[in-house]
């Protein structure tokens, strides 16, 4: 069975150390060399950035998140020992681990980080398909005569330059479609390097739960619950039309799956459609102060990746899922294409208000859609609202502020609620 050595990447016949160098961290599957869609996923990503950037942290549990009332954005893997989890009210974590340092998200180093790994993929293929600033598709079909070696190799090579190069760590799903690679990412975390080839594929799926497909939520999980399918072995005893006719367009897509079929393509220039940020709270708020510090945040991020890509929104999105998981969700068309926090808060301010007669919730979210090149100032003159461009002026200087001085030179006093 071939093997690869994660450390010196020598090949050999399969053995629980490599004969070269002694490491016990060795991937071995009877297809190894042969598969080539893989699924990057970053460990820990935004408190590894912190923790490389502050090596004070680096021995200590991280939480990225706001105040005492916000919620947990990520956890490093020593504060996920003691329970801690994304979206968990900070009051919680800091109960689980009240040794735990907060750090409040700096999303201008995060995307640094980023762009510098993405550099690193495009070394590799041309074929990436980004899902967020730390996650990430790589088709690699074809490249083994280019680089000299195999798919498997060269995303080792991935995660070895990472680690020497950005100080920050990475886990690999390979398999034969993005549905199974992705899976695979997450089974050795972190610093995982996990494998499902075709023959072993349905061994694998056999007796897991719905919820390991991608997109099966708490909702889908329920209607499906209640069809008799829990584990994936219930979906192989449903004929394609039964399914079709059950769960209309989930249907086909559940049979495939079930099955580990995947011919999604990894779509590297698939155009931006929208951009859009959620978190979710593991207990249901209705605080409106507490939800519009939630939303403030929200608006920030989506401005920043924005602003990242020369981008400008005409519509605003607020989406809400209620407690009993039924979504929400508002629109509201601007004048003019904007990429500008202050005006998606302003827009999405009034329809949380609006909606608050349905609290609580469990989830919030803010997008923006119809974009186009960022262009203009980013918000249309109002005479009733005669602050707008001094705000818009404001924002803009504290980007460029932000650019030089670093993502924490200047937070709005929203950022702290």
């Amino acid at each position: 069975m071939p093997a690869l050595c994660r450390d010196c990447l020598t090949q050999f016949p399969a053995g629980p150390r490599c004969p070269a160098c002694h490491s016990p961290r060795v991937v071995a599957d009877s297809e190894l060399f042969d598969l080539s869609i893989a699924h990057m996923d970053c460990d820990a990503f935004y408190a590894s950035v912190e923790k490389r950037d502050n090596p004070d942290l680096r021995d200590k549990p991280v939480i990225v998140g706001g105040g005492r009332r916000g919620v947990v954005t990520t956890a490093c893997y020593i504060a996920r020992i003691h329970g801690v989890r994304s979206a968990m009210p900070m009051f919680k974590a800091l109960q689980l681990c009240p040794e735990a340092v907060v750090v409040k998200p700096r999303f201008e180093a995060y995307l640094a980080a980023s762009r510098e790994i993405r550099a690193m993929m495009e070394e590799m293929t041309p074929a990436i398909e980004p899902l967020s600033l730390d996650e990430a598709f790589l088709d690699l079909s074809g490249t083994a005569r280019l680089h000299h070696a195999p798919p498997a190799v060269m995303l080792a090579k991935l995660v070895q330059r990472m680690e020497r190069d950005l100080r920050l760590s990475g886990s690999i799903g390979l398999s034969h479609n993005k549905f199974l690679a992705k899976i695979a990412s997450d089974l050795d975390k972190p610093r995982g390097f996990s494998v499902i080839n075709r023959a072993g594929t349905a061994a694998f799926l056999r007796g897991k739960p719905v919820s390991l497909i991608w997109g099966v939520g708490a909702a889908s999980r329920a209607q499906l619950e209640a069809a008799g399918i829990r584990v994936i072995d219930d979906l192989l005893r449903w004929d394609q039309s039964e399914l079709v006719a059950r769960f209309g367009s989930m249907g086909t897509r559940l049979w495939h799956l079930a099955r580990g079929q995947d011919t999604r393509p990894v779509a590297p220039d698939r155009a931006v459609k929208s951009i859009s940020k959620e978190t979710t709270f593991e207990t249901d708020l209705d605080d409106t102060d507490l939800l519009e510090g939630h939303l403030w945040r929200l608006a920030d991020q989506v401005s920043a990746r924005a602003k990242a890509k020369g981008l400008a929104g005409r519509v605003v999105t607020l989406k809400l899922k209620r407690r009993d998981h039924r979504i929400l969700t508002r629109r509201r068309a601007l004048d003019a294409p904007t990429a500008l926090a202050d005006v998606i808060w302003r827009c999405a301010q009034p329809l949380l208000a609006q909606s608050m007669q349905s609290a609580p919730f469990r989830l919030i979210g803010v997008g923006l859609s119809e974009l186009t090149a960022e262009s203009g100032p980013g918000y249309s003159p109002d005479l009733l609202d005669p602050q707008a461009a001094r705000r818009a002026e404001a924002e803009q200087a504290m980007d460029r502020l932000r650019a030089r001085f670093g993502p924490d030179a200047v937070i709005k006093g929203r950022s702290l609620r």
